[in-house]
């Protein structure tokens, strides 16, 4: 006999049944057939309508209930459910964070939404709206000397403008990418919070924003947003700069070298 006895699964098989039932659960929802907390049909119906193997569909809906988009309750059946959208936050970091210059890329996303989303929450952000950015200035002016809650305040302020833009599209996908962009906002804050200029320039630029959005004046909102990242870039370079030049390197060592001298160790057991 030449043929050969085969152990290893149809990968094709597995493939082609596991598109076949995601790609008839997103038709379904997109119909209007399916809604969320709706009950699948049996494993064994299911399984024969979308012409399946039942371990591959049974495969497929782990996967899916794996990103929220069903729950398996035992003895009850396959139940659909509206995905969380930190699920697929953290789907995007796990991916993005193993690619070069992931930050740079986040960056040009982050403004394309926040474009967009000024643009939106001129027209529509409500008094509430209005309340929480003003919060977020609040303690933006609040945290102003401090690199890591001033960076979480900065991010608080644009999530907030993002959010009174009422597109639940628009916010979940910054929802998607907000621990990334969490990340990009300390890093840079870290590095510019030395620069000369940096503390009127946070507080004064976001006051401008702020007031162009509750003047319900999008052009110009939109203006000073485009600004205010280009102001941005401008005081990273400068701290990029700041940081190489000779002096502030020569500064650093003689600062480490006092710090390990015998009279600064006194100078401390005696304070």
């Amino acid at each position: 006999m030449n043929s050969k006895l085969s152990i290893v699964r149809d990968e094709s098989e597995a493939k082609g049944g596991y598109e076949r039932v995601v790609g008839f659960l997103r038709d379904q929802l997109l119909s209007g057939q399916l809604k969320t907390g709706d009950c699948l049909l049996p494993e064994r119906e299911l399984a024969v309508r979308l012409k399946v193997s039942r371990p591959v569909l049974r495969e497929a809906l782990r996967a899916l209930a794996m990103i929220g988009a069903v729950e398996i309750r035992h003895g009850v059946g396959t139940i659909v459910k509206r995905p969380d959208v930190s699920t697929l936050g953290e789907f995007f970091t796990f991916v993005l964070a193993q690619q070069a210059d992931v930050v740079d890329d986040i960056m040009e996303a982050r403004v394309a939404i926040e474009h967009h989303a000024i643009r939106l929450a001129c027209r529509r952000a409500t008094q509430a709206d209005f309340d929480r950015i003003a919060d977020a200035l609040d303690l933006i002016v609040e945290t102003i000397h401090e690199a890591e809650a001033g960076g979480v305040a900065d991010f608080r302020f644009h999530e907030a403008i993002v959010r009174a833009a009422h597109s639940p599209t628009l916010v979940s996908i910054y929802g998607s990418l907000a621990s990334l962009m969490m990340r990009s906002h300390l890093d840079r804050r870290e590095k510019i919070i030395q620069v000369e200029g940096i503390d009127s320039f946070l507080i004064d630029h976001h006051r401008l924003i702020f007031s162009a959005v509750v003047s319900r004046d999008a052009p110009k909102a939109d203006d000073l947003l485009t600004r205010h990242f280009e102001i941005g870039a401008d005081f990273r370079r400068r701290a990029t700069m700041l940081a190489t030049s000779p002096s502030t390197s020569k500064d650093r060592a003689a600062a480490k070298a006092a710090d390990r001298s015998p009279a600064a160790f006194t100078g401390r057991q005696d304070s």
